[in-house]
Order: structure tokens, then C-alpha cells, then sequence
């Protein structure tokens, strides 16, 4: 994890919740892997709700609120944000005709 993303870890307004959400987060993650998405992590899945979903803080959300929200992410949302996270996070310069190649393997 770089330490950006570290940061906004500590930072975020909603991370008091996470310990009370855990169960949520289990039960989405195993509804992942019964779709066949076995990558998916609770610290990524936890990444994409801080980073995409709860990008704007309600400042009196409440627990109910959280836990709905973690329980309606979809899977094609969550590989949307993963996939642009990667090619921010990756430097592809794609004038190089080698990484073209590399990138259509």
C-alpha cells in the first residue's frame, strides 16, 4: 500500500465504522467469490468504498446507512474503480509499441 493510500486510510471520516461493519464487509465479499471474483480483499473492497463510494462525507450518516451502502456495491462497480485505480497507479506510455503488444497479450 503506498502511503497515500495509507494516509487516506487513517484519514477517512468513516474508518471508526469499519469494526462495525465488518460483517457487512464479509458477507459482500462472500457474495463476490459465489460470483467467482476470489481476488477481491476487504482492504480493496474497503479502498473502493472510501475512495469512490464515500468520496463526499455526510457528516451524521449512520450505521444503518454505511451498512447499506456496503451491501448494495456491485461487482462491475468495484472492477470499474480497480481497473482505473491500475491505470492510474501504473505508468503505461502507449506511444511505446512494445507495451502495446504487452497490453494485447
Amino acid at each position: 500500500m503506498s502511503e497515500e493510500a495509507a494516509a487516506l486510510e487513517k484519514s477517512h471520516a468513516y474508518n471508526h465504522f469499519k469494526t462495525d461493519v465488518k460483517p457487512a464487509l464479509v458477507s459482500k465479499l462472500e457474495e463476490f467469490r459465489l460470483l467467482g471474483y476470489y481476488e477481491v480483499s476487504e482492504s480493496g473492497l474497503w479502498d473502493f468504498l472510501t475512495k469512490k463510494k464515500w468520496k463526499k462525507v455526510k457528516e451524521d450518516i449512520r450505521l444503518y446507512e454505511i451498512i447499506d451502502e456496503i451491501l448494495s456495491v456491485k461487482v462491475s462497480d468495484y472492477i470499474s474503480f480497480t481497473t482505473i485505480e491500475t491505470y492510474k497507479n501504473n505508468d503505461f506510455n502507449l506511444e511505446d509499441e512494445n507495451e502495446w503488444k504487452e497490453l494485447l497479450k
